[in-house]
């Protein structure tokens, strides 16, 4: 007969217990590891140490908060030792496209990612700044499409083309560009057809009227053609006794409009 050693099947239960523990631990350790997190968030880097898997709960113990449209960059695609997390704050821009306006908020890095997260491919639009341009705060962003820019392209060369062959001397005046022979500094006054004594009749017999001025023919011919900021393009179709020398007086065809132009000195451009 056998007797039962009490002391045998501790000693047995206590290793199935430690070696039970020691593969627990090896278990444990492969889940839970300690990892070095770097973090770069509004132009400051730091190193943490972590157990945490979870972006936001790294981000939480870095004492860093996330705002609307806020975002972040891994580099590497999962949590572990030494990933880099890059904060991408969302700033305010303004977006021209498809003949609309509109502000929007958006942490996207480049004028492309946005792009792509708004559904305009590159393939159907144009964009100006182009599509490896920085976002940035407050910048206006256009998006056109391909045949829309490209007909402005093809207009633009054609209006260049037009200026250059206007000669150096060019005026940009309401009917279009325009050259001119020389420029004169002059004192400008206003008139009415009704004044004087011709009854609404020029010295050159053109009726009066906006777009008539009256010069001394000493300094401008009758009949020469003229340009007058914030008047027009006008001729020089009548005379005036006080009208002498550098002094021009300009037609209106409401009392109001004379008197608030009043006296000043203008350029006149004298067109070719």
């Amino acid at each position: 007969m056998k007797l039962h050693q009490p002391g045998k099947t501790f000693f047995k239960s206590r290793g199935f217990l430690c070696i039970l523990l020691a593969v627990v631990m090896l278990l444990t350790a492969g889940f839970i590891s300690v990892k070095r997190i770097t973090i770069t968030a509004d132009g400051h880097t730091q190193e943490i140490t972590t157990t945490a898997t979870r972006v936001d709960r790294i981000l939480h113990e870095a004492g860093i908060h996330l705002d609307d449209k806020d975002e972040f960059r891994l580099s590497t695609p999962k949590i572990v030792d030494h990933t880099e997390i890059r904060v991408c704050r969302a700033v305010v821009i303004t977006l021209f496209a498809d003949g609309h306006e509109r502000t929007l908020k958006t942490a996207k890095e480049t004028v492309g990612e946005l792009m792509n997260d708004l559904g305009y491919s590159a393939d159907v639009y144009q964009a100006s700044p182009g599509t490896d341009a920085p976002i940035v705060k407050g910048m206006e962003l256009h998006l056109r499409k391909h045949d829309e820019a490209a007909a402005e392209i093809k207009e633009a060369k054609m209006a260049a083309e037009r200026e250059a062959a206007l000669g150096p001397n060019v005026v940009y005046t309401p009917q279009g560009p325009l050259t001119y022979a020389y420029v004169l500094e002059m004192e400008a006054s206003a008139y009415l057809p009704s004044d004087g004594g011709g009854a609404g009749v020029t010295a050159s017999g053109l009726p009066a009227g906006h777009g008539v001025v009256a010069v001394d023919p000493d300094i401008i011919p009758l009949g020469t053609k003229v340009f007058v900021p914030g008047y027009g393009v006008a001729i020089a179709a009548d005379t005036g006794g006080i009208i002498e020398g550098h002094m021009i007086d300009l037609c209106m065809d409401d009392y109001g409009d004379a008197i608030a132009f009043g006296r000043r000195d203008i350029e006149v451009y004298i067109l070719a």
